[in-house]
């Protein structure tokens, strides 16, 4: 610990990117500017609806879907900006603080939606398998807790996180690898072994990964199971709504594993993979559940008619 402290720690890091061609990064930077703007855009599209929506704020799980669309813009947030104005310039630099401030927030919101996600199995859980006590259940006072436990739970593990990597000393070379600020890469920084370092990011990332991706899958596999006994209406409105969250899981826990359940390589398809998780899957999200979802879609409509008519009122 002694020569850790002597070392002397880096100002700055360098990023790679994804390319260093100067044809192809302006291609990139007009590609992920446009996913950025589409991605906040509609994340806060949903966000509004549902709060200018009584009857579905009512419901819990839209009172879900408005924090997990608040995290998806946040996560989109934290990594799309910096990384598209890069784009622009030979030298990608990062400040030490705001590479530590970008690890920060990603395992903070990152770590929040994780359990947002699991909160809304949860949800499904019961409004599928215990109907009758639904009301009583999911109360608001409860989904409240719920969200709170998300944010908190989403701290804490970004504090392991950051204290983890504030531990490692860093004195050249200062060259990330990656697009972003991550724990992988950063160990290759450090100058010490990391051996016992990457163990634990593989036990406190990838393995809490791992066992919340197969709770869920257990728990969405007992609510396929309890449709069977519903109606061929409600069994199809069920796997409607199973099936967008599903795909959002999906999308989220499996590039998370691959990232962070497994050793680091380097490879070029690990930075495609980080692509998924911090940039297209909050893109998508807002996709899956307003398009298969009609009551957002009708919101959505009638929010948009009282826009036009106050509109036009002025």
């Amino acid at each position: 610990m002694e020569t850790m402290q002597n070392q002397s720690f880096v100002s700055e890091f360098i990023f790679l990117g994804l390319s260093q061609n100067p044809n192809i990064q302006s291609l990139l930077f007009i590609i992920f500017l446009f996913v950025y703007i589409i991605t906040f855009g509609s994340n806060m599209m949903i966000v509004v609806t549902v709060v200018c929506s009584p009857k579905l704020l009512a419901s819990p799980m839209y009172f879900f879907l408005v924090f997990l669309s608040l995290l998806d813009a946040s996560i989109a947030s934290a990594m799309t900006p910096k990384m598209t104005v890069d784009f622009l310039y030979k030298r990608k630099i990062i400040s030490f603080g705001g590479c530590m401030t970008q690890l920060f927030a990603a395992h903070f919101f990152g770590g929040a939606e994780m359990i947002v996600l699991t909160t809304m199995a949860y949800d499904r859980y019961v409004a599928i398998c215990k109907p009758l006590h639904y009301s009583s259940i999911m109360t608001r006072r409860l989904c409240g807790t719920l969200v709170g436990m998300a944010w908190a739970g989403g701290l804490l593990h970004s504090t392991v996180q950051i204290i983890f990597t504030l531990q490692l000393p860093f004195c050249g070379p200062n060259v990330i690898d990656h697009f972003m600020c991550d724990l992988f890469p950063l160990l290759e920084l450090a100058c010490t072994d990391t051996h016992i370092f990457g163990l634990l990011v593989v036990a406190n990332s990838g393995f809490i990964c791992i066992v919340v991706f197969l709770l869920l899958l257990v728990s969405y596999g007992f609510i396929l199971l309890s449709l069977r006994f519903h109606s061929s209406e409600g069994r199809w409105k069920a796997l409607s709504t199973c099936g967008s969250h599903i795909a959002v899981v999906v999308l989220f826990f499996v590039p998370c594993i691959f990232t962070y359940a497994r050793p680091h390589t380097g490879s070029s398809f690990e930075k495609i993979i980080a692509l998924f998780y911090s940039i297209l899957s909050p893109l998508l999200n807002p996709m899956i559940y307003t398009f298969r979802n009609k009551d957002m879609k009708s919101a959505m409509w009638k929010l948009w008619k009282k826009l036009i008519m106050v509109s036009d009122e002025r």
